[in-house]
């Protein structure tokens, strides 16, 4: 990293350059055989095995898109994470409300009497006297029921769409974390050893000046490189817990319970198209979806509306019971059926108003999607520019610049032993290889982090979207 490069000031940099390009034309100069003239160049004398001229063995790609590792964790947060719990319930509510909406109105019921007199005995006396029983049903004007219902179920879309957008954030949330940790363990490891090495100089500087071959300073200088790296171990372990809490979170973990504990970066490369994955993004990015259905939404609600114009109907249907007079006169019982509709006339202050409303929702919503089309767009070329470059540059540090300069540590080491360089070269040569192996690593989990975003954006699925015992 920038802050733990340990050439700050001017006038390092200029020691820097000075003495890495020293460290080169020492290298260029030095024969072939030249490890010969100290056995085991060095190594088996100090112990020190980093020196090597071959590099590391470079990471193994992962043919699926995460470790095993990654894709439990990512089941684990699918089951405990409180925010995808969340937007389950929602999908499970919205589900429910669709056929709610389509459903007609309770019926009435209604009893009681009808032009009775308040004389005694009031049933037998007055010809139009009864005991009455009825039913009232209100019918909405054809074709408002399906679009409640349409409305309903366009809501419990966007809200499924919503669901899957939770999910394939928070799996973006835990890819992240999972490897900017991965970060932090592999730069601590990388510093760790970085500080042994310069703690194996500081001894070879230390033997240099007790036989009057170096100087004091040299010994110091290594000294001084141990206690920053000493600092940057500190500082790691301060920022250590923060991303282990961030983790926990996502998986929805007890924050009592320890994180785990990533596996070194490693390179999953991906073929990163900018056309075909916008296409994707645009045909099955939840978030996008989610938009569509709510216009499609708005589109019905505008046609409920416009149809609230046409009156509902009541319908009701009565019988009465007569009694017999008291002459003896039989009276039959009677039939009421009644239909009443309501009459809309306050257009200009109800209604009207109603239909205004639908449709600026509906532009408000085709203006959303369209904007978010436009961002998704922009951040994918952004995304893909962003992974192109670290993915090269992992690269490039991996086959060239890491191999060069742990071949100048080398020729450095080798030279200083014989004392045809001096200890600034080899130091700055050995913190030129700590600061390259950084930046390898910091490229690679910059490059997974890019996927992640990526998946997020096309809203590729990464696991199942159903828990079990939840029906879709």
């Amino acid at each position: 990293m920038a802050e733990m490069n340990f050439h700050r000031n001017k006038e390092g940099l200029a020691l820097i350059y000075g003495g890495f390009i020293a460290a080169i034309l020492v290298a260029a100069m030095v024969p072939v055989n030249a490890q010969a003239e100290v056995p085991g160049s060095g190594r088996a004398e100090t112990g020190i095995q980093t020196f090597g001229a071959a590099a590391p063995k470079a990471p193994e790609r992962i043919n699926d898109n995460h470790s095993a590792l990654l894709a439990s964790l990512v089941s684990e947060a699918l089951e405990n994470n409180p925010e995808i719990q969340a937007a389950l319930r929602e999908r499970a509510a919205a589900g429910q409300r669709i056929a709610p909406a389509e459903a007609l109105d309770d019926p009435v019921l209604e009893a009681g009497v009808i032009n009775a007199p308040l004389a005694s005995s009031p049933f037998n006396r007055e010809d139009m006297t009864m005991k009455m029983i009825g039913l009232s049903q209100r019918l909405p004007f054809p074709g408002k029921r399906g679009l409640r219902k349409d409305v309903a179920a366009q809501d419990a879309q966007s809200i499924e769409y919503g669901y899957q957008e939770t999910v394939n954030r928070v799996v973006r949330e835990i890819k992240t974390a999972y490897f900017d940790l991965g970060l932090t363990l592999e730069t601590t490891r990388l510093v760790e050893k970085n500080k042994l090495i310069l703690e194996e100089f500081s001894h070879i500087a230390q033997d240099h000046y007790a036989v009057g071959r170096g100087t004091q300073a040299d010994a110091l200088l290594a000294q001084t490189q141990v206690s920053r790296m000493r600092d940057e171990l500190l500082r790691l372990a301060r920022a250590r817990p923060t991303l282990e809490a961030e983790l926990i979170r996502a998986l929805g973990r007890d924050a009592a319970v320890a994180a785990p504990i990533p596996e070194p970066p490693q390179l999953r490369e991906e073929i990163l198209n900018l056309e075909s994955l916008r296409e994707t993004a645009f045909s099955q990015r939840p978030q996008l979806l989610a938009l569509q259905s709510i216009i499609a939404r708005n589109e019905k609600a505008l046609d409920l509306a416009r149809r609230n114009y046409y009156p509902d109907f009541d319908v009701r249907l009565s019988y009465g019971q007569r009694n017999n007079m008291l002459d003896g006169t039989v009276r039959p019982d009677m039939v009421t059926l009644t239909v009443a509709v309501n009459l809309p006339v306050w257009r200009e202050n109800k209604l009207t108003p109603r239909v205004l409303e639908s449709l600026a929702l509906r532009d408000q919503a085709q203006n959303l999607y369209q904007a978010q089309r436009n961002e998704v767009a922009a951040r994918l070329r952004q995304q893909i520019a962003l992974a192109e470059q670290n993915l090269q540059s992992t690269r490039l540090y991996q086959s060239a610049i890491l191999p060069q300069a742990r071949l100048t540590v080398e020729a450095a080491l080798s030279a200083y032993r014989v004392n045809r360089v001096d200890f600034l070269t080899l130091l700055n040569s050995q913190m030129t290889v700590f600061n390259y192996e950084i930046i390898r690593v910091t490229t690679m989990t910059g490059y997974n982090n890019a996927l992640a975003e990526i998946d997020l954006l096309v809203g590729k699925p990464s696991v199942s979207l159903t828990l079990p015992g939840e029906p879709l």
